[in-house]
């Protein structure tokens, strides 16, 4: 009961805060009191291979919580693809908007490829 009165504590004293250093404080502390805490060991052959993997996780981290912070809809492009049920139901009384379609259908589904294509899959459009 009383890590949970704390966590409530924090997280108020996160929302009264207007410092950006003081906010990532709170942060941290919240994160280790409601077991959000993860250890990235990150090494490389070198001390300039290791200084960059550690400059892409932050940077990583760092869209993370911005993302998160400013409300964007996660899932790797799902909402993306789930509208080109919507779009491929239309019909279309020519084909210039029948090809416009195909263009807005290529460009919701691109998300989902990019990120199929980053973790290795080989997949045709």
């Amino acid at each position: 009961m009383d890590i949970e009165k704390r966590v409530l504590d924090i997280t108020e004293e996160l929302i009264e805060s207007k410092s950006e250093y003081e906010k990532e404080k709170l942060n941290e502390r919240l994160a280790k009191l409601s077991d959000g805490v993860a250890v990235l060991k990150i090494g490389g052959s070198s001390e300039v291979e290791v200084g960059e993997k550690k400059d892409r996780v932050q940077d990583a981290l760092c869209s993370t919580r911005a993302a998160v912070e400013e409300g964007v809809v996660l899932g790797g492009g799902t909402a993306l693809l789930r509208c080109t049920a919507a779009v491929e139901a239309l019909t279309f009384p020519n084909k210039d908007q029948e090809i416009g379609a195909d263009i807005i259908l290529k460009a919701l589904r691109q998300p989902a490829y990019n990120i199929a294509k980053n973790a290795g899959l080989m997949l045709t459009e």
